[in-house]
């Protein structure tokens, strides 16, 4: 196990403290092709009616999104298209909870602008400021929150990638991350607002990422509080491949399988030092990150 450290984390308006507990973020998105919930979500009411009962269920933050980034996206949305999706329905949450605490999932500088005005605190770029020049700049001025996630390439490119042996993962991730994060202190985004998040499934590829969730310790020497975001992605699926032989061929556990999964990798991220993870199931991974914030802090003799 790895004790967190503590911060106060920066955002718009407010602080709040990390390392003391793990902090569950909930993932909204309003999106029509998004890997696990895509159109599900098809009005701003059903969207406020989820985060809400998101909250309820015991998330420190929710995420909304509106561009998917799965495997294969290509990213053709536009910006405005994006701003359509998500800005409405982070008002209508701010306007239905006037203290809830949100984040905007996006990589372009004009949403991150549209969603803070609307009451985000919080962006969260899945580039790490790599895809829109103006986003760190954009970020600073507006002095929010910001996590910054580790992309190895863009979603389109993902399937031609070289694939990393397991040695090279977590230095490359530590080393990447580490100049996103002099990038953003750089650009005048103040150090105590930055988050970051090692990108589980961005590029890398399948049992790649197990050694980024035992690495988390590592990552931790950058300063940072980390968040996870392992929450049903394909890896998962790859290793439950054994248990659906029967029933799947042989093929990865398919999305709506791998709740179980998501709740011990969240687990093991939270017991190697991650203060945030971001889910799709909010309150059994709430209920998880009690039992595994109670393990951090017990004492022995």
């Amino acid at each position: 196990m790895h004790r967190r450290a503590h911060f106060e984390w920066k955002l718009r308006t407010r602080s709040l403290a990390l390392g003391t507990v793990t902090r569950v973020v909930g993932i909204l998105n309003v999106t029509p092709d998004s890997f696990s919930d895509g159109g599900l979500l098809r009005s701003v009411d059903e969207a406020v009616a989820a985060a809400l009962a998101m909250f309820a269920d015991g998330a420190a933050i929710v995420d909304v999104g509106g561009e998917s980034t799965r495997p294969g996206a290509s990213g053709a949305i536009s910006t405005q298209q994006e701003i359509d999706r998500a800005v409405p329905v982070i008002a209508a949450i701010r306007k239905a909870k006037p203290d809830a605490l949100l984040s905007i999932d996006t990589y372009r500088a004009a949403t991150a602008r549209a969603a803070i005005a609307a009451g985000a605190e919080i962006v969260n770029d899945v580039s790490g400021l790599l895809w829109d020049e103006a986003m760190g700049a954009t970020c600073a001025e507006l002095k929010c929150g910001v996590i910054l996630m580790h992309a190895r390439g863009r979603p389109y490119e993902w399937k031609s990638l070289p694939r990393l042996t397991p040695e090279e993962v977590l230095p490359l991730v530590k080393r990447e991350l580490a100049e996103r994060l002099s990038a953003a202190i750089a650009a005048g985004i103040a150090v105590e607002r930055i988050a970051l998040d090692p990108g589980f499934g961005f590029g890398k590829v399948q049992d790649a990422n197990y050694p980024l969730l035992r690495g988390l310790p590592e990552l931790a020497t950058l300063g940072q509080p980390l968040l996870a975001g392992v929450s049903r992605k394909s890896f998962l699926g790859h290793t439950l491949a054994p248990l659906y032989a029967a029933t799947a061929g042989g093929a990865a556990a398919p999305v709506s399988a791998r709740d179980h999964a998501t709740l011990a990798a969240n687990t093991i991220a939270i017991l190697m030092g991650a203060s945030l993870v971001r889910v799709h199931q909010v309150r059994a991974a709430a209920e998880a990150a009690l039992i595994a914030d109670a393990a951090l802090v017990a004492t022995w003799s």
